[in-house]
């Protein structure tokens, strides 16, 4: 083959290599950033946000989370005192019908998301008076996995009043539905209360699902309706 022809073949491959290149890169960005994106148009509309009653501001609590593991719940704010030596003291399964997980083990304690969910120490036991508070780890929802913690809480959004959420603890069935979905700044400890009138159970996960400093939280809170 002549020289020349050679040059032409080798610089038509680069350029197909190079239009490739450039195809698979926006791709990515796309998957990464389309999902974010639409979960922030959609969350406008479904979500009210809750200013925290501490500080209110997004862009410090944005700084805050460069660089943080939300794998550890420690790391989900500054204001979580999770490392009190309050560690697991059992353990029991969550389900959710409509988003296909089934006997999810929930730890009651402990600071590992990627072994289970996490009830927050201190909260009430599920089907007791009070606010069962539930925290689990969020991916890009196209990654969702009923089966892997670290992504099993990525479709939360999806929920809508009215769904079930079943608890099973000691053989006891506690059946759910979500009454309310807001979301909050990562210092709000208002949605740690407790509360007199009722059972309670809070689901908690970051949001937008996937984002790479997840500055908020979405709670979804369901009443408990049958035992």
């Amino acid at each position: 083959m002549p020289k020349s022809e050679y040059k032409k073949m080798v610089k038509a491959q680069l350029r197909i290599i190079s239009a490739i290149l450039a195809v698979l890169g926006i791709s990515i960005i796309v998957f990464s950033i389309y999902p974010i994106a639409e979960y922030e148009y959609t969350s406008r509309k479904r979500f009210p946000k809750l200013v925290s009653p501490i500080t209110g501001s997004e862009r410090h609590n944005t700084l805050l989370a460069i660089g943080k593991d939300y794998s550890n719940i420690r790391d989900w704010s500054v204001n979580y005192e999770v490392d009190n030596g309050q560690k697991e003291t059992g353990k029991y399964y969550l389900s959710i019908p409509k988003l296909g997980i089934e006997n999810a083990t929930v730890f009651e304690g402990g600071e590992d998301l990627s072994e289970g969910l996490i009830q927050y120490p201190g909260t009430a036991k599920p089907g007791k008076i009070g606010n069962t508070v539930i925290f689990g780890h969020s991916v890009l929802p196209v990654f969702f996995n009923a089966k892997n913690y670290l992504t099993i809480f990525s479709t939360i959004p999806k929920l809508s009043t009215g769904d079930e959420i079943f608890v099973n603890i000691a053989d006891v069935v506690y059946k759910y539905q979500v009454k309310d979905m807001f979301e909050v700044e990562p210092d709000n400890l208002e949605i740690l209360d407790q509360r007199a009138n009722d059972s309670y159970l809070s689901l908690i996960t970051c949001v937008p699902p996937g984002h790479p400093l997840k500055p908020r939280r979405l709670v979804v809170r369901a009443l408990l309706t049958q035992i």
